[in-house]
């Protein structure tokens, strides 16, 4: 295919803009431009998607794997570039890899396997752990859950060279000094698997940390007398939280409630594990979602399209909002402005879907990536 492309035909969503009856140009790796059909260029070959939607490729701050690899798991580079090739199928062209509690030794070697790999979908690392609070562990091994440090920080990131970008922590168990170390090293706070009451969470955000990990679940809870993590959350004025929409995670009712106190600070991921039956995280499908062998819950099953069209489904969520959830909120939560939207300059990551959310096409950097696949 021609490496300067024209999408005609389709309605185009692109941050706060619904726009039809104009076409898309992608010239190479970057975005051109939206402009009228009469206006493309004449050296521009034209892809007619018959009315599908046009939106930025999708952004997933915390996913495991899918299918049947499981990066901590496995642990090698053939394991992360099928990881991507998958996601990339299911219209997700930016990612951070999430590997749950483990010990330092499994985190210090995805590290230097993530660095070796040089990915392309794949921006960074989320570790999930293991400073988080063993009242709140979920599927996390207790025996594996510690207590943070700055030595601790130090030992796991000095030689990460920027490769963890997000990392999840119980707020009301690390210091002042673990989060000044944190921040040195320029990764992305966010609370979670956390008791924290609503002062300390409050008191936490204050302090820099952003964000909060999928909220509802692993954490203190709503009360009247004490509104917990959740609380704090809706309370503040700036720190986002990530959802796990796929009605098993979290009711279709709180993901209402919470797009009504959050606003734009509410933003997707798919929380997606796959299936594995080594090691300490043996994930076994249950129809749509992943149990431990003991039944506990410890992932969802989820695509972030499908989570869309949840939201769009069951929770009364516009399409255009719900599509922002998945691509420009994440995409400011991390300060990158080059993906997420389809604006000039922007990186040509795009995903083409129909009304009934089937994948048409996926580009990555410019290039097609041929997807028609139900999600």
């Amino acid at each position: 295919m021609n490496c300067r492309i024209a999408l005609i035909n389709g309605i185009i969503y692109n941050q706060y803009a619904v726009i039809k009856q104009q076409s898309l140009l992608l010239d190479e790796e970057h975005i051109v431009g939206i402009v009228p059909i009469d206006q493309i260029p004449e050296d521009y070959e034209h892809l007619d998607v018959a009315g599908a939607y046009i939106c930025p490729g999708m952004i997933d701050l915390q996913i495991y794997g899918t299918g049947d690899q499981l990066f901590s798991a496995e642990l090698t580079q053939e394991s992360l570039y099928a990881i991507e090739k998958q996601l990339l199928l299911q219209g997700c062209t930016s990612f951070y890899l999430t590997l749950a509690t483990n010990t330092l030794e499994v985190f210090k070697k995805a590290i230097t396997i993530f660095k070796q790999s040089d990915p392309t979908v794949a921006l960074g690392l989320h570790l999930e752990g293991p400073f988080l609070n063993p009242l709140k562990r979920g599927a996390h091994p207790e025996d594996l859950v510690i207590s943070a440090s700055p030595t601790l920080i130090n030992e796991l990131l000095l030689d990460a060279n920027d490769v963890v970008k997000m990392i999840t922590i119980a707020p009301e168990l690390l210091d002042d000094a673990c989060l000044d170390v944190l921040k040195q090293y320029k990764v992305l706070v966010s609370a979670g698997h956390s008791a924290a009451n609503f002062e300390e969470a409050s008191a936490s955000f204050n302090k820099g940390i952003d964000a909060v990990t999928h909220l509802w679940n692993a954490m203190s809870v709503l009360h009247h007398r004490n509104t917990g993590l959740p609380g704090a959350v809706f309370n503040h004025q700036t720190v986002s939280a990530s959802i796990i929409v796929d009605g098993i995670h979290v009711d279709y009712e709180a993901v209402k409630l919470s797009k009504k106190l959050l606003g734009d600070r509410l933003f997707l991921i798919t929380d997606a594990v796959a299936s594995c039956r080594k090691g300490i995280y043996q994930h076994v499908l249950k129809k749509d979602h992943y149990v431990l062998p003991d039944g506990t819950l410890s992932g969802s099953a989820l695509t972030l399209l499908k989570a869309v069209e949840n939201c769009v489904n069951h929770a009364g969520i516009s399409l255009d909002e719900a599509l922002r959830m998945a691509t420009l909120y994440p995409s400011r939560l991390i300060k990158n402005p080059l993906i997420g939207n389809l604006n000039r300059g922007s990186i040509a990551n795009v995903l083409v879907f129909n009304a009934n959310f089937e994948i048409k096409h996926v580009f990555l950097k410019g290039k097609a990536i041929m997807g028609s696949q139900k999600e």
